[in-house]
């Protein structure tokens, strides 16, 4: 619905829970991710190799209602998704997850991000045969894992082998009759990590926030190109991929995607906020009465701006929080109104002051200018600008729904004539090289590309997914 990037997925998985209600399990940890993806969602339960799948356009709520759950039945094992889709592709086609029956077994895949050769390896597949039902990544890593699986004994030896092939960012959980597998790719681009609940079952999930939400403790990050396989032996790690690529951690995970109470390899994610906030007040520091978030990502580095710099915070928007980003308002004409629906500014925080305005990102500019006027509307002085994160110049190819520059404001306009067009009285960005420092230990081993435009892959030479062409072709998520 807004004007912001969207990261695409979250993955959810749970092994080994001795009351057989795995699917109750996995739904609470898609409620946790359901910002990582609020168009679609599904769950497969395992019943003693007995796999029942049931996946549908919309929010967790909605998909899952307590007759669709009672259908699932019981299970000990279960994988669940929650999914932003490609501009025209939201179906009930595409969502997740993708389950392969081929003569070796059963298989259930989960996955969050995006490959980059995806195109080419999904060109070769039908060359040999391969019927597609879907145009998401998933289903080509899918198809890739069972081919291996056929010539292989075992299911984890199969991904160890596909990964040969594999390009760009992928995080997956693959479900079999009798394991549940981890897999995160050798760059780490898109976060991991599992965790143990009181009675022994383990849970894997895209953030720690949703271990959290079901009760388990955390035990650690998937380390990039890892695999672990979780059976009846235990758990096993398989490093035949770690350190094989240089780390290219998502840099927005730390900004934006990820939740203010995760962890991510290592580093509090509301640390990130706070810190983000603190740099832009020393960088683009400015005389005003009151410092205001824009809900919900930028509200903890406005927080970290008013502390640096001493200028008063205070709640500046209402947010109506029975709206979800999949609402939609029927008709052209209304687009407008859509931000007045889901956001209201409190008066009195801003009426006859000079307002620091923190978000976390501009994309095309237009939520930024209405949001901006809003103020204005309601009294606002002054409307200073500030900005998380570095300026967005350039597309991303791993995992978020922006594959073209053609619409980012930041790439086609100066800092003054964006100011201009947003109708503020200036603006920042953060630096860059601020911007790293927000992944803590990774500060070196983060992907800026949407940023500097230094991609850690090759750039794919075909894309279908750019959000401001509103158009779908075959091959890619």
């Amino acid at each position: 619905m807004f004007d912001t990037i969207h990261e695409e997925c979250g993955v959810f998985g749970v092994y080994g829970q001795k009351d057989r209600n795995a699917k109750s399990t996995v739904l609470s940890g898609l409620y946790a991710l359901q910002h990582r993806g609020e168009e679609g969602c599904g769950i497969t339960v395992n019943d003693d190799g007995i796999f029942k799948t049931h996946k549908d356009v919309g929010l967790v709520g909605d998909v899952f209602t307590p007759r669709v759950m009672e259908e699932l039945g019981e299970g000990t094992v279960a994988i669940g998704h929650t999914r932003y889709g490609t501009t025209g592709s939201n179906n009930r086609t595409n969502c997740q997850p993708i389950e392969v029956r081929h003569i070796k077994g059963l298989m259930s895949l989960v996955h969050n991000g995006n490959l980059t050769n995806a195109a080419e390896l999904r060109r070769g597949l039908e060359l040999n045969g391969a019927i597609f039902h879907t145009t998401v990544d998933t289903e080509t890593i899918a198809y890739l894992v069972t081919r291996e699986r056929i010539k292989l004994p075992s299911v984890e030896e199969a991904i160890e082998s596909a990964m040969n092939e594999l390009e760009g960012a992928y995080s997956l959980i693959i479900m079999s009759p009798q394991k549940l597998i981890a897999v995160r790719d050798p760059r780490g681009m898109r976060p991991l990590c599992y965790g143990r609940r009181e009675d022994g079952s383990f849970v894997i999930a895209s953030e720690s926030c949703a271990l959290s939400a079901v009760g388990a403790e955390f035990v650690r990050d998937i380390e990039a190109g890892e695999i672990l396989v979780f059976d009846k032996d235990g758990i096993r790690s398989i490093r035949t991929h770690c350190g094989t690529k240089k780390r290219a951690v998502c840099l927005f995970e730390y900004i934006y995607f990820s939740r203010s109470d995760s962890v991510i390899d290592g580093m509090p994610v509301q640390r990130s906020h706070l810190m983000a906030g603190e740099f832009l007040a020393s960088e683009h520091p400015v005389d005003a009465d009151v410092v205001i978030g824009v809900p919900d990502s930028g509200i903890d580095a406005a927080l970290g701006y008013s502390r640096a710099s001493g200028i008063p915070y205070a709640i500046g928007f209402v947010k109506n929080k029975y709206i979800g980003r999949t609402f939609i308002t029927p008709g052209q004409t209304d687009r407008e109104n859509k931000v007045k629906i889901k956001l209201s500014p409190i008066d009195e925080a801003v009426r006859g002051k000079r307002v620091v305005l923190i978000d976390d990102s501009i994309v095309r500019g237009t939520t930024s200018k209405q949001i901006i006027q809003m103020l204005r509307d309601k009294g606002a002085k002054e409307v200073h600008m500030r900005i998380s994160s570095p300026a967005f110049l350039h597309p991303c190819y791993y995992g978020t729904d922006v594959d073209s520059s053609k619409g980012l404001i930041a790439s086609n306009h100066s800092i003054k004539e964006v100011e201009e067009l947003l109708n503020a009285d200036s603006l920042g960005y953060l630096s860059l090289e601020n911007a790293k420092k927000l992944a803590g230990e990774w500060e070196e081993h983060c992907c800026t590309a949407c940023f500097d435009g230094s991609y850690p892959t090759e750039i794919p030479k075909s894309t279908d997914k750019d959000k401001f062409e509103h158009k779908i072709s075959e091959g890619v998520q």
